[in-house]
């Protein structure tokens, strides 16, 4: 952790400490990130009390991806998505994965940015280095399954630049991914089960009236909840029409589905470009 670069996997005072000297669009994704979990809306905090008490302390983790198709860069987040699955329990009981991608170079429909984001996580399952987790089913269509990557079932949340109504998922810069393990939620107590998950969920849509000025989007469920599906959360639509009707990613148990020489890039893949 805390390797020179930004293409690294970084605890917050390290990422705090680089923005000043990383390219623009790092630096307007720190603001606006830290802005909108700290900041308020409509006279409303942001909803998810749990992001912005953990980056109150520091608790989150940080990378940089300059690309949303560049196999090179996208093997490395790969590699630092392994290195954080195997820290992120010693650091702090809430320390997900937050990572910034760069913008892109022209403007992206809704659609597009569906396709972006589902292109990412295929293709680290493509390149994962271990095996579809035994426990988790791989169609999407069943109220168990959710994303997994080197044996760690996982819940990325996104933020993206088309959010106009739903402004808690808006993000000005580029795409936003969150990566939280599902052992994180166990951790701290938040699942559908327990009493104190319930009542988390009732405070969260409560703030996302406010917050977005809408009712919560009727894709928010839980996992392993009877109808709910996993997926349709990792980034809602605000037009159905341009959100994908089933779920793009193909999800095999053969394993590995590219040779090991390809799995893992070179230390030398670090350097962001600018």
């Amino acid at each position: 952790m805390n390797e020179p670069g930004l293409q690294v996997l970084m605890d917050q005072r390290t990422f705090e400490a680089r923005v000043p000297g990383a390219p623009g669009w790092v630096q307007r994704h720190w603001e606006t990130f830290e802005g909108g979990i700290l900041g308020r809306r409509n006279e409303t905090p942001f909803p998810c009390f749990f992001a912005a008490e953990s980056l109150r302390a520091g608790e989150p983790l940080f990378t940089v991806c300059p690309s949303m198709d560049d196999p090179e860069h996208l093997l490395q987040l790969g590699e630092t998505l392994q290195e954080y699955l195997a820290t992120y329990e010693d650091h702090a009981d809430r320390a997900s994965l937050v990572t910034f991608f760069a913008p892109s170079a022209v403007p992206l429909s809704e659609r597009e940015w569906h396709e972006a984001l589902w292109h990412i996580l295929q293709f680290l399952h493509v390149h994962d280095p271990e095996p579809w987790p035994a426990d988790i089913p791989t169609d999407p269509d069943t109220e168990t399954w959710e994303f997994s990557y080197a044996g760690e079932p996982m819940f990325p949340t996104c933020r993206a630049p088309f959010y106009e109504q739903r402004k808690s998922r808006y993000c000005p810069v580029g795409l936003e991914i969150t990566f939280q393990p599902r052992t994180l939620f166990e951790t701290v107590g938040v699942t559908a089960e327990t009493e104190f998950g319930q009542r988390a969920r009732e405070v969260i849509q409560d703030r996302l009236r406010g917050y977005d000025g809408h009712p919560p989007h009727p894709h928010l469920g839980d996992w392993g909840v009877d109808g709910d599906r996993e997926w349709h959360q990792y980034m809602l639509p605000e037009d159905d029409e341009q959100a994908p009707d089933s779920c793009p990613i193909r999800v095999t148990r053969e394993h590995p589905k590219v040779p090991v020489a390809n799995v893992t890039p070179s230390r030398g893949r670090r350097t962001l470009v600018s």
